[in-house]
């Protein structure tokens, strides 16, 4: 991008975005608590689409979506996507026209307001030092899902400073067990416009390509292993 651009910009960013973004998550996660209570985390998730859309309006952040013919946005997945950046989650949040609920680690349920607009969103919080207790969180949280919702892990545990990582096997386990098909996504260049541990955040596109969805059979550990690998090559193939 051009470097006179990046300076131009961040006079903007300072003084709009992130005043903006400060001021329309506090609005919006107030907004999830009450609705959330009164009339389900289902409807709530019409908020934290909106709060998802107006971020990527105010950045300016514009979202491509490849593959929508392979997926029903009114059916539930266990939807397996990568991540770089921390715009992967309002890009994927306000645009794939799904009812996510995110598996959370526990920490950021502590947090005054989002914390508690995430319980009420219905988003799934696991203790990642603990694998038994976040199994049982994620077994515990099955049970109050809706027919329409779909599951949201970033299957690397993590943000990948570099090449996909490895996935971690909760999401596929959560899948078998559960009869949902993996949805798998690939979210890219999104780290070209808000880089892992920066505020360098910067206008851009980032593009989801959303594969055809993969259905994970009761089987052995071998054969688990194997849609693992398959679905890791899938997701790392446009990446």
């Amino acid at each position: 991008m051009n470097t006179l651009f990046k300076i131009a910009y961040q006079p903007y960013k300072w003084i709009v975005v992130i005043p903006g973004m400060a001021l329309n998550t506090l609005v919006m996660a107030l907004g999830c608590i009450v609705v959330g209570a009164v009339f389900g985390p289902d409807k709530a998730d019409v908020l934290a689409v909106t709060w998802a859309r107006i971020f990527c309006v105010i950045a300016p952040i514009r979202v491509k979506i490849q593959g929508r013919q392979n997926y029903d946005p009114k059916s539930s997945y266990v939807v397996v996507a990568n991540h770089k950046s921390m715009v992967d989650i309002p890009v994927l949040q306000g645009f794939t026209g799904l009812t996510i609920k995110w598996v959370m680690k526990m920490e950021l349920k502590k947090i005054p307001i989002f914390g508690t607009a995430c319980t009420f969103l219905g988003c799934i919080y696991v203790n990642r030092s603990n694998g038994q207790a976040a199994v049982e969180s994620i077994k515990t949280a099955k049970k109050r899902l809706s027919d329409k919702a779909s599951v949201l892990f970033f299957a690397e545990g993590t943000r990948s400073r570099g090449n996909l990582l490895p996935f971690k096997k909760g999401a596929f386990v959560f899948a078998m067990n559960s009869g949902l098909p993996v949805l798998p996504v690939s979210i890219k260049n999104s780290e070209q416009i808000l880089p892992s541990d920066t505020l360098d955040l910067m206008p851009g596109t980032v593009n989801l390509i959303i594969h055809p969805p993969v259905h994970i059979p009761n089987c052995s550990k071998t054969e688990l292993n194997k849609k693992i690998d398959q679905i890791h090559r899938t997701v790392a193939g446009p990446l």
